[in-house]
């Protein structure tokens, strides 16, 4: 796919959706920053996997909430790596509640991580990939990007806010080699998810498999979740130069979610 040897930094990498992308790219010869939390010893079993792949790695703990912590993540990947060739902006927090009952906290770390983040990151690697005319952003929103579900006020007005973004730098770049784009994924099975079923199976006395389709049916006409690997095979694709005319797409992937 022509990204042989490409800096790649993607947020929220430890594990997950995130870590799924980062061990595609780096299967495409992708260089990777990973960052994220995560005990040292899950934080050395994901470096392993990506260097498993002949390719280097780097590691930041960056709080992505703090503005002055995504700038040390910058300058961290450009010195043990290099310059951010590809962006992918996946880090995110979840909080659940009504508007009236909703924490203002909550509200502001959500905002925060999820949308927040990637004005920052974006705006410190986008002058780089200008000077050089080719870069890859690729901001990992949600179905919930595209429509909305109750009680996830701060999460769906932050989807949205990366949708919008994602445009506004595709047109700010349509005449370089940079592109921006966003993939919306639906209901993907993360081991934070599969704990979610589980808990459903035994609390609703079902098989996992039941409980499985009764989580997906609510959402997901396909009843099969999405996969952080399928994620990482848009995402690759995306960075690609196939993808090179792609730009401002804000591309769906779940399962038929918002086809309804």
């Amino acid at each position: 796919m022509n990204i042989n040897n490409k800096i790649a930094l993607v947020t929220g990498s430890t594990s997950g959706i995130g870590l799924g992308i980062a061990q595609r790219l780096a299967a495409q010869g992708c260089h990777i920053m990973l960052n994220g939390f995560g005990s040292d010893a899950q934080i050395a079993q994901a470096r392993a996997s990506i260097e498993a792949l002949g390719v280097k790695s780097g590691f930041h703990g960056a709080d992505l909430s703090k503005p002055d912590e995504i700038e040390a993540l910058i300058k961290a990947t450009e010195g043990q790596l290099g310059p951010v060739d590809i962006l992918v902006n996946n880090a995110g927090i979840q909080h659940v509640s009504p508007v009236e009952h909703f924490e203002v906290a909550k509200w502001d770390a959500v905002i925060a991580i999820n949308l927040t983040a990637a004005f920052h990151t974006t705006r410190l690697t986008l002058p780089g990939m200008k000077a050089r005319n080719w870069g890859r952003i690729v901001n990992i929103a949600s179905a919930h990007g595209l429509v909305a579900s109750a009680n996830k006020s701060a999460y769906v007005a932050a989807k949205h806010g990366i949708v919008g973004l994602t445009k506004v730098v595709a047109l700010e770049t349509a005449q370089t080699g940079v592109t921006c784009n966003a993939v919306c994924p639906g209901w993907v099975l993360t081991p934070l998810v599969q704990a979610q079923v589980d808990a459903r199976a035994k609390n609703e006395g079902v098989s996992v498999e039941q409980a499985k389709i009764n989580l997906l049916a609510e959402k997901q006409p396909s009843h099969e979740f999405v996969t952080p690997e399928q994620l990482g095979g848009l995402v690759a694709f995306l960075c690609s130069e196939d993808a090179a005319q792609v730009r401002g797409a804000a591309w769906n992937m779940d399962g038929g979610w918002v086809a309804q």
